[in-house]
């Protein structure tokens, strides 16, 4: 539990800082390049794409990497990457600000070119960005609360007889695609009796006993720590009245 409390922590103030860096997300939608970004694919009408400038330490660890590699022939890009990493920490700030005035000048090069190139567009591909990006967003804010979800160590959803099914006969299915294995297993599963069906059937309700023992669990761990945001509807503590008695 001392281990949950910790990963929590930690999430939070992330949580916490993500939430302040987006806090103007609302009327970034409204204006797309002030997410000073634009998706590769509208690269084929517009005619350039402008790379986005190299961070201080990037540009200082792409200029230090040959040297290193020299200097270690031995070693692999991550062990390269680490020293190269210890030397910027430890590097004056004189040294350091080469980097950034440099990185700077870059910024805002790139920054003018953006605008150059929101000129050009035309109202639809104005929309068109901005649906893009509004998915993009979606997707990425997805993919976080899935690794929250995994960090936090929620547990699988059980499977159905024929998931448990594919899982089992895919492994042991070797020729061909994965388009065709998947195809001929599926083909086998519809050929089964009754009673071959019924043990897998079994296997799906043992696999629902589990889930069920394993999240009822893991929420009461989640209550404890005060992340009922993440429990199912029907198992939320109620809220908690406004008003005074």
């Amino acid at each position: 539990m001392p281990l949950l409390r910790g990963v929590w922590g930690v999430l939070s103030a992330l949580g916490k800082s993500g939430a302040d860096l987006c806090a103007d997300c609302g009327s970034r939608l409204r204006s797309p390049f002030s997410f000073v970004y634009i998706p590769r694919w509208f690269s084929s009408t517009l005619r350039s794409y402008p790379k986005k400038p190299m961070t201080s330490y990037v540009r200082f660890s792409k200029e230090q990497l040959p040297i290193f590699k020299a200097q270690n022939p031995g070693a692999r890009n991550s062990e390269l990457i680490k020293k190269i990493a210890e030397v910027w920490r430890e590097l004056p700030d004189s040294e350091k600000k080469v980097y950034e005035d440099a990185y700077k000048a870059d910024w805002q090069a790139y920054k003018q070119e953006l605008i150059r190139i929101e000129e050009e567009l035309t109202p639809n591909q104005r929309v068109s960005l901005e649906k893009e990006m509004l998915q993009k967003r979606l997707k990425k804010k997805s993919i976080i609360k899935k690794r929250e979800l995994t960090l936090l160590g929620k547990p699988k959803r059980p499977r159905s007889a024929y998931n448990i099914f594919i899982s089992e006969r895919f492994q042991e299915a070797k020729d061909g695609t994965s388009q065709l294995r998947l195809k001929t297993v599926n083909e086998s599963w519809k050929n089964l009796t009754s009673s071959q069906k019924q043990v897998y059937i079994q296997l799906a309700e043992d696999d629902k006993v589990r889930y069920f023992n394993e999240i009822k669990s893991w929420e009461a761990q989640m209550l404890e720590v005060g992340r009922d945001d993440l429990l199912r509807r029907k198992v939320r503590p109620p809220a908690k009245s406004t008003e005074e008695c």
